[in-house]
């Protein structure tokens, strides 16, 4: 990508995913706003059930401003789930503490016409009423501060929709896509159009970047990644250009591989956010010229802390830091994080440009 001298926008984070190299890069972490913070756990033993506090504006919004108060990120991302589309759509979703989420599995499309597109802005009403809280929020007390909205990719949402839960061999989803690629391509239809309008919404309350997860995006062999993952994502980000085009969306598909590649020349991203199997190196020589990316200390560093977080996130730094670049995990914050951990990374990540005149 060419890199640009004039700032296009004013907060940080928004200067580099237009493509400006800045001296400090912007960062913000995945799951920033989790069980490793205390408020964070106080505020969840109020709220009932997991999707209760996704769906109470006055408690997401909350929760989202917690990691902004004590460190400072550049970005805020909206305190939600990937589950709430399915939820919007009218599947029953639940999630059982110390288990992962439930779903009542969709696996055929007699089942998959039990759900109600039509319904979809009603019940994520509350979603875009947390966008609209954090936002003015943000607009008050952190004004550099940008808002990330956010929603899982088609691919990885329809894995929770068929298997109903999650997965290590996605039995069921890769039978239906691969036996039946006709009717699951009904499916990923509904969820692309339907993510297409979820993210307008949240756009239009106040979300300035956009991201769409695909955690699942590695366990499609390379010959259907294309169809399951490259062309929804496609579908999505040019959908979603057309409605607001200044808005960047950052791609994040996980365990992608050498398929990354045809992710960033094919699915419309403005960046690309990357897992921490990715070599940095590589990711430098081949993929920054294209898009920003974003990424990728690998969170156990963050666990971990001292030294080795040092070394790690330094490394990330040094190898991507002059060119177009966003500051993050490889994946999101471990709940066995020590917050003074997040501190250690947040001061190294702001003393960076000096460190490296030193």
């Amino acid at each position: 990508m060419s890199e640009k001298t004039a700032a296009p926008a004013a907060k940080p984070m928004l200067r580099a995913l237009a493509g400006e190299v800045q001296p400090r890069p912007p960062f913000w972490l995945m799951r920033q706003a989790g069980r490793y913070l205390p408020e964070y756990r106080a505020v969840r033993s109020q709220a009932g059930g997991f999707l209760d506090l996704c769906l109470n504006p006055e408690l997401a919004c909350e929760v989202t401003l917690q990691p902004l108060r004590r460190y400072g990120m550049d970005a805020a991302i909206l305190f939600s789930d990937i589950l709430t589309l399915p939820h919007a759509l009218g599947q029953t979703v639940g999630f059982a503490e110390g288990e992962g989420p439930r779903l009542t599995p969709i696996r055929d499309l007699k089942t998959l016409a039990q759900l109600d597109r039509g319904r979809l802005h009603e019940r994520a009403a509350p979603v875009y009423e947390a966008v609209r809280r954090i936002r003015a929020a943000l607009d008050r007390d952190f004004p550099q501060t940008a808002l990330i909205g956010f929603a899982g990719s088609p691919w990885t949402v329809a894995c929770y929709m068929v298997e109903g839960a999650g997965s290590k061999e996605y039995l069921h989803v890769k039978r239906w896509a691969f036996g039946d690629p006709a009717g699951f391509q009904q499916l990923i239809d509904l969820v692309a159009d339907s993510t297409v309008d979820y993210l307008s919404a949240q756009v239009e309350a106040g979300a300035e970047v956009l991201q769409l997860f695909d955690s699942w995006a590695g366990a499609l062999p390379s010959a259907e990644f294309g169809r399951w993952v490259v062309q929804p994502t496609r579908r999505i980000t040019a959908a979603l250009k057309q409605r607001h085009p200044g808005v960047p969306i950052i791609g994040f598909p996980r365990q992608a591989g050498l398929n990354l590649l045809t992710y960033v020349d094919e699915a419309g991203v403005d960046a690309v956010s990357l897992d921490p199997g990715v070599p940095l190196l590589w990711a430098a020589r081949t993929l920054q010229s294209k898009v920003a990316v974003q990424g990728n200390l690998d969170p156990v560093h963050l666990v971990t802390g001292g030294s080795s977080l040092e070394q790690a996130a330094r490394a990330v730094l040094d190898t991507l830091g002059d060119r177009p670049f966003v500051f993050n995990l490889g994946h999101g914050i471990i709940k066995e994080t020590p917050p003074e951990h997040v501190a250690q990374l947040a001061d190294l990540i702001r003393t960076w440009p000096a460190l490296r005149r030193g």
